[in-house]
Order: C-alpha cells, then structure tokens, then sequence
C-alpha cells in the first residue's frame, strides 16, 4: 500500500489544530500527514503546587521531560514533585502532552499514518551550543511521535559551516546521531528516525551520506526526497528507470516501508532554489508513478508542494491511474492469450 499525505495541516481545514487536520486528510481521503514542527524552542518552567503529584499528562502545556537533580525523566506516567524543572515545548503541535495519546488513538481509527518533521535547520556537525539544541529537538520530536503512535521522525542534520572542514564535521554528525539512537533505543521509542535526502551542495545528506549513515546506525531509515536529490543532482530524475533506481537503493534501509517526499522544484547548480506546485518544473510524478507501479513498494508518499493537500490528491489520482492502466493492459493480454489457447484448441 502506498499512502500519500500533506506536509502539514491542510490548507483548506478550516480549524488548526492537529486533530482537525489529521480530521481533514481523512475526509479527503488521504492516509497520511506530516507535522511540521516549525518551532523547537523549549523553555523550562516551574510546577504550580495544584501540579504537585500529577503527571505531564495531566497539566496544561506541552511538557515533554522532566528534570530532576540534573537528571532527564521522560516517563510520561512520571508523579511530579516540588523541586522538578519542567522542560515545554512552545512548538503550537498540541496544548498539553495528554492530547497525543487520544490524537493518535484518532489517526489510527481513521487510517491517517502520522509523522513528523523537525524544523529545517538542524546542525549536528559543529559540536556547539546550537549542536545541543538540535539534537534535543529530535530526542523531543521522537517522545511526540511515540505519542501518538506515529511512524517516523524526519530530520536533516546540518551543514558544512566552513569553520570545520567537512570530514570534521561529518564525523561529529555520525558520533551525534548514534548518541541519539543509542537514547532512543533505551527510551523504547518506536518510532523510525528518518534522515532526509537534502537539497543543497554545502548541506550534509547526499543520497551516499543518507545510506552510509543508515548503514552504520542501528534504527534510522532513508527519507528520499524527490526534489532535494532532483536538485543536487542537477536535475537526474528523468525516466522511470531514474526514480526506481533511487527507490531500490533505499528499500533495503526502509525496514518494511519507505518513507518519501515529492513535489515541483526550481534548482540551479546542484542546488535546490524553492519547491513549486507538482505540474511546474522538470520533476514529474507522472514518471515517477510508473516506478512506483512496477516496484510496489510499501510506502508514505508527502506532498512538500506549496498547494500541499491539493497536490497529495493529484498524486493519489495519478498513480491510481498508471496502476489501472496497467491492470487494463495485463487483462488484454491474459485475454489474447486465452483466445490464442482456444483457437489453437479448435
């Protein structure tokens, strides 16, 4: 089965909350949506006496750890006490930690697969203050999606500053994200931690990076964005044969579902200029779902287009089409042959 969803709420739903646009793509019979977690700024706050005893579960904003005696609690079943420091996240996803569990009990009631996808700057190379910052967003956005019984946490991971020279830095970001998965295997996250294909020369995440990486770290998949690899690769993505050669190369990662991207882009040099609607540019799907018709692969295909919804549905219509056609043809000839058969018979 191939699902196919917006890259965040749906520009039509008329509410903003997350229940409302995981309401939404199912209405529009879509089967997935990506959070976009555009602020990761967390704040640290101090409990009321009224929250003395109760659980992050049961307080108003979202609190996503606890701190005590400079130790991490993420038990979510976790009594707070007095002298606790509470860790919030001002993302906007949800009010309190205590709605994930009955959003996600939602989404899987009406088959909406969900994911999330940190903010877009992310730096995991340069070992710095930010460096912590990031990589807390991402052990953050795995309690959230674990949550919500969701499926993948995508993520970028940062870029060459000029400041360290690239295999520096390429080497901080393999000892940082194994540090993180060494925690999220502790945690009991079921979640995937998705590295994304990125778009960009001077950005970690060429295909190569991405399937090195997967290789050596236990728990992460390949998040194959179209328009990135389109871009930083100066526009390969031609044939069907292109597409179904990516997608080939990342399956054995996907552990058992491929998780996908795709939209219209404008690029210049090896590098992405700005996504576009799906029907501009030079990146069709139309080639790229004659791939997905001949692979089948399980697999979440997220529209990161500007018309989001608009363009997940268009997608859904065109490879519900190539499959059909396909279908059709196979029948034709199963048919020919039948006839051939009998008059052979006769």
């Amino acid at each position: 089965m191939i699902r196919f969803g917006p890259a965040g709420i749906p520009l039509s739903c008329k509410g903003r909350t997350l229940k409302d646009g995981i309401e939404d793509v199912h209405n529009l019979s879509l089967t997935a949506m990506e959070i976009q977690m555009v602020r990761a700024r967390t704040t640290p706050v101090y409990p009321e006496d009224e929250e003395i005893g109760l659980t992050i579960k049961d307080i108003e904003g979202l609190i996503v750890e606890i701190i005590r005696d400079g130790e991490s609690i993420t038990d979510p079943n976790e009594p707070i006490e007095e002298d606790d420091e509470l860790i919030m996240m001002t993302s906007g996803i949800v009010d309190s930690f205590g709605e994930l569990s009955s959003i996600g009990e939602m989404s899987k009631r009406l088959d909406v697969s969900v994911s999330l996808h940190t903010p877009n700057y992310m730096d995991l190379g340069s070992n710095n203050e930010l460096t912590d910052a990031c990589m807390n967003s991402i052990r953050h956005a795995g309690l959230i999606v674990n949550a919500l019984q969701g499926d993948v946490v995508a993520t970028s991971l940062g870029l060459y500053n000029g400041l360290l020279d690239e295999e520096e830095i390429r080497n901080n970001i393999f000892d940082n994200v194994a540090m993180i998965m060494d925690w999220w295997h502790d945690e009991g996250l079921t979640p995937k931690l998705g590295i994304e294909v990125t778009g960009q020369q001077n950005v970690f995440g060429s295909l190569d990076d991405v399937l090195d990486l997967c290789s050596e770290i236990d728990g992460l998949v390949p998040v194959l964005n179209f328009p990135h690899l389109h871009s930083r690769t100066n526009g390969s993505l031609l044939d069907a044969s292109d597409f179904a050669d990516a997608i080939e190369q990342c399956l054995p990662y996907a552990d058992g579902r491929l998780y996908m991207h795709f939209a219209g882009v404008e690029h210049n040099d090896g590098n992405e200029l700005r996504l576009t609607p799906i029907k501009k540019g030079d990146l069709k799907f139309e080639v790229l779902a004659e791939a997905l018709a001949e692979i089948r692969p399980e697999s979440t295909i997220i529209s990161s287009s500007p018309l989001l919804e608009h363009d997940a549905m268009y997608m859904r219509i065109i490879y519900e089409r190539v499959v059909n056609k396909r279908i059709a043809k196979m029948l034709r000839a199963k048919k020919k042959e039948a006839e051939a058969l009998t008059d052979s018979d006769e």
